[in-house]
């Protein structure tokens, strides 16, 4: 990996982490195009895993002092956490081997879940009950952390799993964005944390510059992007997002799977 292929996966990851669009799609995607052996070096597999930090601090400074001062949304927090992180650990061998990486799974819930967010995004949207997510019930916290489980599997969206999840329970669009933004933190954290464990003894002396440039990329880039999407999910729906990964999923099936 270059210094200019770190700078891009960068990019790519902030613009990508906080969209219902699976921003592990988009840099596998990415990878193939770069022609990164993604499936097989274990490096690039850590790389993609640690630049989503960047991505994530992003958001602990936007929302630094709801952090600080709401305990409300810190119970929320850890009760979401807990299936993610039981599950994220159980499963770690079968994500890292099997799931990423893999076109195929990757173009199946690209274009299954943007075929899902395209009918559920309007039906759910009627069902809004709290405009806030303190004044969501703590255990309804439990599911949404079920439901970002699911984005163990590349091409689901963590982002679009919890905000689907989210309004299912009665959130409103800006809402369950805001929520998935906050989850992504402890989430992301510990499995940065969890991967760099794992493979710190793979990592060469220039590999960590590598890293820094990709982290400090997807921190620029994400900044932007939650801003707006907060500024647009409350005037539009997430169909715009739906059609993009149908469309982008078809694309990727037809010159990467073979």
């Amino acid at each position: 990996m270059t210094i200019f292929e770190a700078l891009i996966l960068g990019i790519l990851e902030g613009l990508t982490e906080f969209l219902p669009i699976s921003s592990t799609g988009h840099l596998t995607l990415a990878a193939h195009l770069l022609q990164l052996d993604i499936e097989n070096d274990p490096f690039i597999k850590s790389f993609i895993v640690v630049i989503q930090l960047g991505a994530i601090l992003a958001v602990l400074a936007l929302y630094f002092q709801r952090f600080l001062r709401d305990i409300e949304v810190w119970k929320r927090i850890i009760v979401a956490f807990i299936p993610t992180g039981i599950l994220g650990f159980l499963l770690a061998d079968v994500i890292e081997n099997v799931f990423l990486g893999n076109d195929l799974i990757v173009v199946i819930n690209l274009v299954g879940v943007g075929i899902l967010l395209l009918f559920v995004d309007r039906w759910l949207q009627h069902h809004k009950r709290y405009d806030d997510v303190n004044q969501m019930p703590v255990p309804h916290a439990v599911l949404i952390g079920l439901s970002q489980a699911l984005a163990m599997m590349p091409g689901v969206s963590r982002s679009g799993a919890t905000i689907v999840g989210g309004m299912a329970l009665g959130l409103s669009r800006r809402a369950a964005a805001e929520f998935s933004f906050i989850l992504a933190v402890p989430t992301m954290l510990s499995a940065t944390g969890f991967s760099l464990v794992r493979h710190m003894d793979q990592f060469r002396a220039d590999s960590w510059g590598l890293l820094v440039v990709g982290f400090l990329a997807a921190f620029i880039s994400a900044l932007l992007t939650v801003r707006w999407l907060l500024d647009f999910v409350s005037r539009n729906s997430f169909v715009p997002f739906a059609i993009y990964r149908i469309l982008i999923g078809v694309v990727y099936g037809v010159f990467f799977l073979r």
